[in-house]
């Protein structure tokens, strides 16, 4: 079973209407809709914005589905100069730029307990990703997606993450999603698209820009469906 997470209603909706013999409930005030996407048994749910709601959504996920692994989907803020807004970051880590517990001598982002900064996605998912955004032909890059419960809009801030985590992209679940796969051991990768400049420039209305993400993240992951099936 393939587990697919997004924060708003619009980044899933159109997935959830792709589901077959669908079935939802929910649990933890968070809607799963569970049916056959192609050929795989899929769970999508809508976690809501943050790291706390994204970390009970995932921990739900995982204890009453089992999910094989687990994709997140949304947009971010850009902070690689290369790319524009459009443009998608598939995660090779994630980080929690707004853990801090470096006055005790632990470097920035260290995770407690688990002693990491850096979380790795699953290197399979990851490279069957790329096959898919390929395969629909949007534009990419592979890097650290770095994730806090704040929206990035100010240049310090943005090259706050930049120097710290040498980070593409900046959002607001992916890490605390890979934090608790990474507990689980659950197989994880995380595929943003970006909706802005992090740095509070207004290049595209929001909204609108979210209806692309929406289309485009559909797209890729019937494609990685289709890949995951061969």
């Amino acid at each position: 079973m393939l587990g697919i997470i997004g924060a708003m209603d619009i980044e899933v909706e159109s997935l959830k209407a792709l589901l077959t013999n669908k079935t939802e409930e929910s649990i933890s005030g968070i809607d799963f809709c569970v049916g056959d996407l192609g050929n795989e048994k899929a769970v999508v749910a809508k976690c809501g914005i943050g790291k706390v709601f994204s970390a009970i959504c995932t921990e739900a996920m995982i204890l009453k589905y089992k999910p094989d692994m687990i994709i997140n989907i949304g947009v971010a803020g850009c902070l690689d100069e290369t790319l524009d807004i459009g443009d998608v970051v598939i995660a090779d880590s994630v980080v929690q730029h707004d853990m801090d517990i470096s006055p005790l001598g632990d470097p920035v982002g260290m995770l407690s307990d688990i002693n990491i900064v850096k979380i790795p996605t699953n290197v399979e998912m990851k490279n069957k990703l790329i096959e898919a955004v390929k395969a629909v032909g949007i534009n990419y890059s592979v890097g650290v997606i770095a994730s806090g419960d704040q929206f990035v809009a100010s240049d310090d801030k943005k090259n706050y993450i930049k120097t710290n985590f040498d980070a593409k992209a900046c959002e607001m679940e992916g890490g605390s999603i890979g934090h608790v796969c990474y507990v689980n051991n659950v197989p994880f990768t995380v595929i943003r698209a970006m909706s802005d400049k992090a740095n509070g420039g207004a290049t595209m209305d929001f909204p609108t820009f979210t209806k692309i993400a929406a289309r485009n993240s559909t797209n890729v992951i019937k494609k990685f469906v289709g890949i995951l099936e061969e």
